[in-house]
């Protein structure tokens, strides 16, 4: 059951202390020099997606492995296509379940692990990991727009500002992966109940036009569209990775 709003308070200010291992697990810049593909449309706006011609009985271009852990009852999926194993470009789509069918709602350009992707991720290999996770928490140094998950607004989300300047927006809105996590704590909770060494702090996160640390990086404006509409009453999940291990 989630904490009062209190004792959120204090497991933000808590994780002040472990601010650096924490950005740099997600967003950590390594100069931020910007060589990586800018994000494909100039603006990194959304695109409104046609209704598919077909009914869609599942998430496209996800094979049985990865489809069997999409949980039956989940009503949204984030699905992160890596446009290759070791490319840091991806696209992010928001499927909207509808009766027995998915409604491709809206895509996005995005980025990824700046080295790829991995099914054993690790701390500091510089690669998104491979799975579905659920999304229970999000935060952010913004003020809340209005998101439906449960939302933790604290300074301590702030990238430093030794970083490129590129990179000091990119936590103004995140949504925690649950990956290596405690559900029902703010994004920034440094407790990783798999050790450290597993890696942990992968978040959907704000775009600064290059890979990441690990993390699956949008437009400003994605960010938002996602907050206001993920629900947590739809169970809502992520699928990501390349798309030749997504389709496996």
């Amino acid at each position: 059951m989630r904490n009062a709003g209190a004792v959120r308070t204090a497991v933000a200010a808590a994780a002040c202390s472990f601010l650096l291992m924490t950005l740099s697990a997600c967003g950590g810049s390594s100069g931020g020099d910007g060589t990586e593909r800018q994000a494909a449309s100039g603006s990194g706006d959304s695109r409104q997606e046609d209704r598919p011609a077909v009914d869609l009985k599942r998430i496209p271009d996800v094979g049985d492995q990865l489809q069997s852990k999409i949980p039956q009852n989940a009503g949204q999926v984030v699905a992160v296509y890596g446009d290759g194993k070791n490319s840091g470009d991806s696209t992010v789509v928001l499927y909207t379940k509808s009766g027995a069918t998915w409604d491709k709602t809206r895509s996005w350009p995005a980025h990824n692990g700046k080295k790829g992707w991995t099914a054993d991720h690790r701390e500091g290999d510089k690669r998104s990991p491979i799975g579905v996770f659920t999304l229970t928490d999000a935060g952010g140094v913004l003020a809340d727009p209005g998101a439906k998950l449960p939302y933790t607004q604290a300074a301590s989300f702030q990238a430093p500002h030794y970083w490129a300047k590129s990179h000091w927006h990119d936590f103004d809105y995140v949504i925690a992966i649950d990956y290596n996590r405690v559900k029902g704590t703010a994004p920034n909770d440094p407790t990783r109940p798999q050790g450290q060494t597993k890696g942990g702090s992968i978040w959907l996160h704000m775009d600064h036009g290059s890979g990441t640390s690990a993390c699956v990086s949008l437009s400003k404006s994605g960010m938002e569209y996602l907050l206001r509409t993920i629900d947590p009453t739809q169970h809502p999940v992520v699928v990501m990775g390349d798309k030749a291990s997504l389709k496996s």
